[in-house]
């Protein structure tokens, strides 16, 4: 495969990871009484409408292959609000450090639903990142009902990562996908609001513009990244490059946010990254090194 594409989408996870991680410090104090549940439909309906003029644009069907849109919308649905649910029963560490589970999860689905057992190495990068992850975010303290709603959000996290994966393999428009899973999750989200009794007013002038920031940079611009890149790279790749969302959070956090800088995150971090370079490498090549070296 092309080395210049790889390298490419590479490049792109990693941004993708990064404006995931600043999302939170960028706008937790300008959303007001918004409930998060009701700012996951406004945010994922607006990027929805603003794809639609491309899509009219170019002539595309927008309903051509709904079916996977479909099933990306109802598994990213099944991250965002379970977890933001989850978020007023647990704690952050707690819910960080299980939404990062995915990476556990995405080899072991990989194999019962596909098949694909990964390599030695990609499965080394996962442990190395798991434990990067459990020191970063300080582990589990005490396990609640939030709890349970973070896993089964790590879960559908795990099979939107695999399931895109397959789907942008065969080729599909990555801006066709995104506004058809983008608008179901939008719909699904102030579907459950009305049923949960949220309110759907309270818009400030401070959280349009959140919401309109959310919608087009870590919605519009990071998932279309994403999908594009799937096309040249593996989801247990994706899995890892993704769990630098909490490094880029923990440095955004002590930049912009003022938090006190802590060991642990350096620590935890060093794990990630090299999780994510040894994802890169070969057990052949490495022996070959060692043996050149041992000469």
């Amino acid at each position: 495969m092309n080395k210049k594409k790889i390298f490419l989408a590479d490049t792109g996870l990693i941004y993708s990871a990064a404006i995931w991680g600043a999302t939170f410090y960028l706008v937790k104090d300008s959303l007001g009484a918004l409930n998060p549940v009701v700012l996951v439909g406004y945010r994922f309906l607006l990027a929805s409408f603003i794809i639609l003029p491309y899509l009219i644009i170019k002539k595309i069907n927008i309903f051509h292959n709904i079916k996977s849109g479909l099933l990306l919308g109802i598994l990213l649905w099944l991250l965002y609000v379970p977890q933001t649910v989850g978020l007023k029963y647990t704690t952050a560490s707690n819910s960080g450090f299980i939404t990062g589970l995915f990476i556990v999860f995405v080899p072991l689905f990989s194999y019962l639903i596909f098949k694909e057992f990964p390599s030695f190495m990609k499965l080394i990068s996962v442990i190395l990142a798991t434990i990067g992850l459990w020191i970063l975010t300080g582990g589990l303290k005490e396990i609640n009902i939030g709890d349970i709603f973070t896993l089964g959000a790590a879960v559908a996290y795990s099979l939107h990562l695999l399931f895109a994966g397959k789907i942008m393999k065969k080729k599909n428009n990555p801006y066709l996908l995104n506004f058809q899973q983008f608008f179901f999750v939008g719909i699904f989200s102030i579907i459950f609001s009305l049923f949960a009794k949220y309110p759907l007013s309270g818009l400030s002038r401070s959280s349009i513009n959140v919401i309109l920031f959310l919608a087009i940079f870590p919605t519009i611009t990071a998932f279309v990244v994403q999908l594009e890149a799937q096309k040249f790279t593996s989801s247990l790749k994706v899995a890892v490059i993704f769990s630098l969302e909490p490094v880029f959070a923990a440095i955004f956090s002590w930049t912009l946010g003022g938090e006190t800088f802590k060991i642990s995150g350096i620590i935890g971090g060093s794990f990630i990254v090299s999780a994510m370079i040894l994802s890169e490498m070969r057990l052949e090549k490495i022996k070959k090194f060692y043996i050149n070296y041992k000469k």
